[in-house]
């Protein structure tokens, strides 16, 4: 992921940002942060929710240790 956003930080600086080919990447990049930033808000949402359920005693900790790591799979951050 990493890589990828200094590719494309890279290629911004030699298109220069004010021809249309600077602007249309630095859109791509401000885009997929959004929506990057958006699905992992939404991922803490669900951990939040599964440690609700957990706590409330509507899973039990096989339930939870499993739903917990799908969500850590579906994580672009590894923890």
């Amino acid at each position: 992921m990493r890589n990828l956003v200094l590719a494309l930080a890279g290629s911004i600086l030699l298109t220069g940002c004010s021809s249309p080919a600077g602007m249309g990447v630095l859109g791509g990049v401000l885009g997929a942060g959004a929506a990057g930033g958006s699905y992992e808000y939404h991922l803490k949402r669900q951990k939040d929710r599964v440690e609700e359920d957990f706590k409330a005693g509507k899973i039990d900790q096989k339930e939870y240790e499993i739903r917990k790591d799908q969500i850590a799979r579906d994580s672009f951050f590894q923890k």
